[in-house]
């Protein structure tokens, strides 16, 4: 049976383990699943002759909770956890979310803000001279001089406000054993800056060469569009085969310095690094407690793909995974699949079989792979790339294969579907599967938006593709004689809506006969196009203006609209139609959104159906 690795020094004893290689220090629960990055860096470490301890959640107001385990020899490893630790703790209203279910029993404020931040700083107290390696996705993301949200500034890199030596952006696996192995020759880390995924600090202009020189940060601070400038540049440099080391310049000559990414992951490397030894289970001293709530989610899913070339403008994946597509084999995946059957839990349901997005199960083309993604140009948006390869026939066969194993009853598709990408394949043997097999009652899908002006700015397909998505779903489901639903995920006040396109989606909604129980209001999040307009008012793909919504009533109003039949939300909404000239949508009519005056929600249902027989004669009357 696989062991977890040491959180204390009794457990450090036991394996007669005296001084340990690293120390990681993370914002979550220890759970030891692939699906947590703190796991795959710390086991990926222990295969390569690395011991690794953790630290879990120590108290940031207590120096002595970074020295339970001792002075690493190599070096602290620190991760603010699977999610940036304000989105984990805040509302995009900016309210505290009253649970964390990355924290045992789903208990909120066992992390500071800005974790990873106050992590690094408190080793540093403590070790001044033990190197600090920072990585996951709050210091990916922040990896460069970035807005943040929750203080409304203009942020510095965070390798230079959380005192580390080096970022491992990314996933990390690669780079971070480079740097292990840099470290365990005898290298100071200082002189750590030839590796790809990396981030390092820089005195003088030797360190780096063949570099594309970003604004100052300075310039940006007084300049939004100096900003948007330079976003544009590091977007345009996310690829491992055409990306350039970048240089950020802070006052005092201090350099920040990115290293291109690291090379996409064979699938070789991906099998390894999911076959390693995983206990898959949260801690054991945290069973009391109740366990760890987000392992329930991953507990029986399986992770087949990373990587997107969706290109969301609200999404991070480009920055972070990237947007070439590395896959597991079906070997690997069986293998899961297998272990997983014989949990004692398990009741012969896989809840998810995919990643960032479902049914990308190789790069979007073949020239991807030797001449990297194309800059100034996606793969699916405005439309599918005339070299786009739209091809489901592995995923189909893998889906097969786990339908087939013992013990499964049922394989459901959870994580996202590209419905652009789904209706590109001309065969359409996934979809009738995807109908047949893999649907719980409902299909979750994205669409975000139906204005195609607001859809341009998140980069999304038009709202015809859409339509002709919710056509076939609805044929294919009356062939098989199905009764299943789509469920639209929508998003409130993104850059470039305004209220006339929020009363458009609202009357869109009322046509498709669907009241979303649940609205995402954009969330502006670090190193993202669509957090970039909103800071600056500005598209950085080409400069252009966009309108911003950042007023909290209009971002109501906008919310509101989306729920429009929720009798709470009836003034905002009535106001909002009379600010956009709509009164024709309150009053009686079945196009009507609203009634003239507040209403019960049983009145209110009462008065749009249509009278009976019986009240018709009495009217004549």
């Amino acid at each position: 049976m696989n062991s977890f690795l040491p959180i204390s020094r009794a457990d450090m004893d036991k394996m007669k383990i005296k001084q340990l290689d690293f120390v990681y220090v993370i914002g979550d629960a220890y759970v030891d699943h692939p699906s947590f990055g703190h796991a795959i860096i710390s086991r990926i470490l222990q295969s390569h002759g690395f011991s690794v301890g953790i630290i879990s959640q120590p108290d940031w107001k207590d120096d002595t909770s970074i020295t339970i385990l001792g002075k690493p020899r190599l070096a602290f490893l620190v991760s603010g956890g699977n999610m940036d630790s304000m989105v984990n703790h805040y509302f995009v209203s900016k309210k505290r979310r009253p649970e964390d279910a990355y924290t045992p029993g789903g208990k909120a404020g066992k992390r500071p803000d800005h974790a990873t931040v106050v992590y690094g700083n408190l080793i540093r107290r403590t070790y001044k001279d033990v190197p600090i390696i920072i990585g996951g996705i709050e210091a990916s993301l922040r990896r460069l001089a970035h807005y943040d949200y929750w203080s409304d500034s203009f942020k510095r890199s965070i390798l230079l406000d959380s005192g580390a030596d080096i970022i491992s952006y990314g996933m990390g696996e690669r780079s971070i054993v480079e740097i292990a192995q840099a470290l365990d020759s005898g290298m100071n880390i200082a002189d750590v800056t030839f590796i790809k995924g990396t981030v390092f600090k820089a005195r003088n202009e030797d360190c780096f060469y063949d570099e594309l020189r970003l604004p100052s940060y300075e310039a940006m601070q007084e300049s939004k569009k100096k900003y948007a400038e330079s976003f544009k540049i590091q977007y345009d440099n996310t690829d491992p085969f055409t990306g350039k080391m970048l240089v950020e310049e802070y006052p005092h000559k201090v350099y920040v310095v990115q290293n291109p990414p690291q090379p996409p992951l064979t699938t070789e490397e991906m099998d390894r690094i999911y076959d390693l030894p995983y206990t898959r289970r949260s801690h054991p001293s945290y069973d009391a407690l109740g366990g760890v709530p987000a392992t329930k989610e991953i507990q029986f899913s399986l992770i087949s793909n990373r990587g997107c070339f969706g290109g969301c403008s609200f999404c991070a994946l480009t920055f972070h995974q990237g947007r070439t597509v590395q896959v597991r084999s079906h070997e690997s995946i069986l293998q899961e699949a297998k272990l997983m059957t014989e949990d004692k839990d398990f009741k012969g349901y896989i809840h998810d079989v995919g990643g960032p997005t479902a049914n990308f199960r190789a790069p979007s083309c073949q020239k991807q792979m030797k001449h990297g993604v194309c800059k100034g140009k996606q793969c699916l948006y405005p439309k599918p790339c005339n070299n786009l390869k739209a091809d489901h026939s592995d995923y189909v066969s893998l889906l097969r294969k786990l339908r087939k194993l013992p013990k499964v009853k049922k394989v459901f598709i959870r994580s996202g579907i590209r419905f652009d990408y789904l209706l590109a394949d001309k065969n359409e043997t996934f979809f009738d599967e995807l109908i047949k097999y893999h649907v719980s009652g409902q299909l979750k899908v994205a669409p975000e938006h139906i204005c195609d002006t607001v859809l341009r700015r998140m980069g999304k397909p038009s709202n015809a593709v859409f339509e002709q998505f919710l056509k076939k779903y609805k044929e294919k489901n009356k062939k098989f004689h199905m009764d299943q639903y789509v469920v639209p995920y929508l998003m409130s006040s993104h850059p470039g809506s305004t209220l006339k396109e929020a009363v458009a989606l609202a009357e869109y909604i009322r046509d498709l006969g669907y009241m979303p129980q649940q609205v995402q209001d954009f969330y502006p999040t670090p190193s993202t196009i669509s957090t970039v307009m909103y800071y600056t008012g500005i598209d950085p793909r080409d400069g252009s203006k966009v309108y911003v919504v950042k007023n909290p009533h209009e971002k109501a109003m906008q919310r509101a609209l989306i729920q429009y039949k929720n009798p709470e939300n009836f003034d905002l909404v009535k106001e909002a139609l009379r600010l956009s000239g709509r009164e024709d949508l309150i009053g009686f009519d079945k196009k009507c959104l609203i009634p003239p005056r507040k209403m019960s929600a049983f009145s209110q249902k009462r008065s749009s159906q249509k009278p009976s027989s019986k009240q018709k004669r009495k009217n004549k009357k």
